[in-house]
């Protein structure tokens, strides 16, 4: 069993940054692939990044790349996600989750353990 909480988000203005964390209870977390996902009002949960058991190997959404970053720190039980030129359309409450699988996943079904989200609001 692994519980998730997430914090950092906030109310920032467009192009300013934010650091997410989520923080992991569990011996096993360092052999989860652990992934961001967010969802708007009136949207689907999407995919934003993941991130390897080791964190040798990352994925981004187009949307996000080269602005966001995702990183964990084992020994801390936390992974990070760096939010930098947020835009208005990065408004949503975001989810951290762990995989199983120690590789990255992009579909949110391969995720079995979810956070309760922190909210992220860009104004322009």
């Amino acid at each position: 069993q692994v519980q998730l909480v997430e914090s950092g988000g906030g109310l920032v203005q467009a192009g300013r940054s934010l650091r997410l964390s989520c923080a992991a209870s569990g011996r096993t977390f360092s052999s989860y692939a652990m992934g961001w996902f967010r969802q708007a009002p009136g949207k689907e949960r999407e995919f934003v990044a993941a991130i390897s058991w080791s964190g040798g190997s990352t994925d981004y959404a187009d949307s996000v790349k080269g602005r966001f970053t995702i990183s964990r720190d084992n020994a801390k039980n936390t992974v990070y996600l760096q939010t930098n030129s947020l835009k208005p359309e990065d408004t949503a409450i975001y989810y951290c989750a762990a995989s199983v699988a120690g590789s990255t996943r992009r579909y949110k079904g391969d995720y079995r353990y979810w956070g309760q989200g922190t909210q992220v609001t860009v104004s322009s």
